[in-house]
């Protein structure tokens, strides 16, 4: 897991380091340099390419876009450790789409640990004056609809290898992203070039180690580690970029990560009851 979130922190500075480069082209990079691992892997292992939930799979890939442009359009305006920690609010949208889409119940005291993330929303809004509103706006809603994704992957179930439905999400990014791009292009310039396409390399990395973490060790134990990303990030931020954080935003950030953690762990909890 330590692996997986130093490659997506990697992933997330190169998104940043990009300015000159649209949200567009970056998710069009993104994704076409991932599919030279998606497809080979499929071909290799004769994995059938289009699965079985079509449908399924298409709109979670549109909705994946959809969370993924508005996250990459998103740095541009927030420092990327706090960008990233309100992305982390997914879970929570995640969590309220299930009671209605799927009838699922959450509990009393997720609630309350969604309350202690929330307050540190409101504690970076309303304290940290280097936030800024646009940009706040978009991450909100690149977690939103990343909620929406945990949702669909959920309905989509075991029906479909893993690497199926990272293949159709990668597919029609490239998709969306190339069109999107076309009225936005710039062109790369020297070491963009690696720099976006190493975007799908640690991306897709970031995703196997992770993959790998779940199946080593249980839940309790791997997911809390999901969120040392943030960390990470925000180190990146600040000897990288010189971001400035004040302890209102790293009261903040601290405050949702806490609440996102403690959450995991009283699921799991549940879980093991069962």
């Amino acid at each position: 897991m330590l692996i997986s979130t130093l490659a997506f922190a990697c992933m997330n500075s190169i998104v940043k380091y990009l300015v000159n480069i649209s949200a567009y082209q970056i998710v069009f990079f993104r994704s076409i340099s991932s599919l030279f691992f998606t497809f080979p892997y499929l071909l290799k292992n004769k994995i059938p390419l289009l699965g079985n939930n079509k449908k399924l799979m298409i709109f979670r890939g549109l909705v994946g876009v959809t969370s993924m442009t508005l996250y990459f359009m998103s740095t541009k305006y927030l420092p990327i450790g706090t960008a990233i920690s309100l992305r982390y609010m997914a879970p929570i949208f995640a969590a309220i789409f299930a009671v209605f889409l799927l009838k699922e119940k959450v509990k009393i005291w997720q609630w309350f640990f969604f309350a202690i993330a929330f307050a540190g929303v409101i504690i970076l809004k309303g304290f940290d004056t280097q936030i800024n509103n646009y940009g706040l706006l978009l991450i909100f809603g690149a977690a939103i609809f990343s909620g929406m994704v945990y949702v669909l992957l959920s309905k989509i179930g075991k029906g479909d290898h893993p690497v199926v439905v990272v293949n159709y999400f990668m597919v029609i990014a490239t998709i969306v992203g190339g069109v999107l791009s076309i009225n936005h292009w710039v062109n790369p310039v020297g070491k963009e070039w690696y720099l976006l396409f190493s975007l799908g390399v640690f991306g897709y990395f970031g995703q196997v180690y992770m993959t790998k973490a779940f199946q080593t060790a249980s839940t309790t134990q791997v997911a809390p580690l999901k969120y040392i990303e943030v960390i990470f990030t925000v180190l990146f931020g600040i000897f990288i970029f010189a971001e400035i954080y004040t302890i209102w935003s790293l009261l903040g950030i601290a405050l949702i990560i806490l609440g996102l953690v403690l959450n995991v762990l009283y699921k799991s909890k549940l879980q093991n009851k069962k």
